[in-house]
């Protein structure tokens, strides 16, 4: 009778690894990853629940998860707290998604999977070092690799052209470009925590990168920015360029990151390299990516189940693809809606007049 009862036990111990549903945090309007991370869970062959979290009750990407999360700001919240919302859903991989959020995750990325919860995060230290834009400078340029060089005093800079952008945070966002000394300085006056760099003249690249749990790389896609609206690729194109892909991926390893991984690079009219910045995140076109091969989220869902990665080949697109981002409309019947999102309707909770 002992035997049996330590079979059963082994065996609700095996189902229950195997209830293995997804957190995302931070979903926003993020709708292009929100359904590659449903398209991902369905490859694995077993039956998910994507949960989606966001401060904002009004978050559009609650209508493409199967249940919402209305989470408290990421500055009110304990690793505690989470850890009881995953347990009590069942949620073992969890995936942030905004840059004010991931230095929260890398620090407690230890009791999260103390308690078998899979985040896709890099280690602290990388994640801070790609935070602070004059670190990240200070770093690549330390290791011997083409970074643009970063100031936070412009009389630091012998340049006639200067681009001036936050020190932390996305880099695109109230960012001034080829500016003169003098309207440099005006422009550093809006921001709250300036920094110079010179301005370069190029075409502007992506280059999104795995790495997997053991620090490998596992592909890497680079992408032209064609058309930029608001720091975000409206239009992409991939682009085969091995020598780019070979230095983002090795500067990846070098900053021992894990997951998806992002860099932006100038390449300037002599064909020379300039890496911009660092965004250790999955980002707004990197589903193009996807498209050409790059399965990070797949991936990432093996390596919760601790598959080996090396059974799963990187086989990129055979042609390039291009990607354009546009707004879409979606038409949902009231009674296929969450139950969550329909009680918020019903009580008035959501602006209707924003669906």
């Amino acid at each position: 009778m002992g035997v049996l009862t330590e079979l059963n036990e082994r065996e609700e111990l095996v189902q229950h690894r195997q209830v293995s549903n997804i957190l995302v945090t931070s979903i926003s309007q993020k709708i292009p990853m929100l359904r590659e991370i449903r398209n991902a869970a369905h490859k694995m062959g077993r039956s998910f629940k994507i949960f989606g979290g966001d401060s904002n009750r009004e978050a559009l990407g609650r209508f493409f998860v199967d249940e919402f999360w209305h989470m408290p700001l990421i500055s009110q919240i304990s690793a505690s707290a989470i850890i009881e919302y995953c347990q009590n859903k069942q949620i073992n991989a969890l995936i942030p998604t905004r840059d004010g959020e991931l230095l929260f995750f890398a620090e407690n990325k230890g009791d999260l999977e103390k308690a078998g919860i899979h985040v896709m995060i890099s280690p602290r230290d990388s994640i801070r070092t790609c935070l602070d834009k004059v670190i990240f400078s200070e770093v690549l340029q330390e290791l011997g690799y083409p970074v643009i060089p970063t100031y936070i005093r412009h009389g630091d800079l012998k340049s006639d052209c200067l681009a001036v952008k936050e020190r932390f945070g996305a880099g695109s966002k109230s960012i001034g470009l080829c500016l003169t000394s003098e309207a440099a300085q005006y422009h550093a006056k809006l921001l709250k925590e300036p920094i110079f760099q010179p301005f370069i003249n190029g075409r502007e690249y992506s280059v999104d990168v795995y790495v997997d749990k053991l620090g490998k790389i596992k592909g890497a896609v680079a992408r032209e920015r064609v058309v930029v609206v608001n720091g975000e690729s409206q239009v992409t194109t991939t682009v085969l360029l091995p020598a780019l892909e070979d230095m983002c991926g090795k500067v990846a390893q070098k900053l021992k990151f894990y997951g998806h991984i992002i860099f932006q690079v100038i390449i300037d009219n002599d064909g020379s390299f300039h890496i911009i910045e660092c965004n250790p995140r999955f980002g707004g076109a990197s589903s193009l990516s996807i498209a050409a091969g790059l399965d990070s989220f797949y991936w990432f869902l093996l390596e919760c189940g601790e598959e080996n990665l090396s059974s799963y080949p990187f086989i990129r697109s055979a042609e390039e693809l291009t990607q354009v981002r546009y707004p879409d409309d979606m038409i949902i019947r009231c009674s296929n809606l969450p139950p969550n999102i329909l009680d918020m309707l019903h009580m008035g909770k959501i602006r209707t007049d924003i669906v």
